[in-house]
């Protein structure tokens, strides 16, 4: 079992699961909480991620496969995903490549869900086409600002690791999305993009 990712929620490893190469999930137990209150939320994020990627898969989207969840261990097995990180591809698929996951994002967001961790290391380009990871902070919302929320992480993400072809890109993205969307529902959440960009800037400020 080797360690690939060391995360503030969970620790990822690359293990294998009944002769499959399989990525195993284990959210850590955080001291500063009661463990009663610590086991059950852990459980049930556990529980509430492998449902959610599983849920994702009736949309048409790609997920990797769930092949065990452990409740008592707060663990779960998944399909090992072959390709390449989103944030590894040149500028210039990246660029190109936005316009697919605004599409992908659009049909989670237009099926009520929120991915809440929407990064370029959270979707892989693999020999099946693109795939999202990590559902481990999403949830069930039909609301705008839930919505909104998750467009201005990926904003921000693609401003901090890929300032270069941030424009574009967002752009791209954007024309993707509002495939999905339509223009009205669209011009809605990038509103409410605006909406929480000023009351970060107005926090900042305070």
């Amino acid at each position: 079992m080797k360690l690939v990712k060391k995360g503030a929620e969970a620790d990822i490893y690359l293990t294998s699961w009944n002769g499959h190469d399989s990525i195993l999930k284990i959210r850590k137990k955080k001291d500063y909480r009661v463990d009663l209150l610590d086991t059950r939320i852990r459980t049930l994020r556990t529980m509430r991620e492998a449902k959610m990627i599983s849920e994702t898969k009736s949309f048409g989207i790609t997920t990797p496969l769930v092949y065990f969840v452990d409740e008592k261990k707060c663990e779960i097995y998944l399909q090992f995903v072959p390709g390449k990180l989103v944030k590894d591809l040149s500028a210039k698929q990246i660029v190109t490549i936005c316009k697919d996951m605004g599409k992908i994002v659009g049909i989670l967001h237009k099926n009520g869900v929120m991915h809440g961790d929407l990064t370029t290391s959270n979707f892989i380009l693999s020999r099946q086409g693109l795939v999202i990871l990590d559902f481990g902070l999403s949830q069930k919302t039909d609301q705008i600002d839930d919505h909104a929320i998750d467009l201005r992480l990926f904003k921000e993400v693609l401003n901090s690791a890929h300032a270069q072809i941030v424009d574009k890109s967002w752009a791209s993205f954007i024309l993707g999305y509002r495939k999905i969307l339509g223009s009205l529902l669209t011009d809605k959440v990038l509103n409410q993009v605006l909406v929480i960009e000023k009351r970060g800037r107005y926090a900042n400020v305070i």
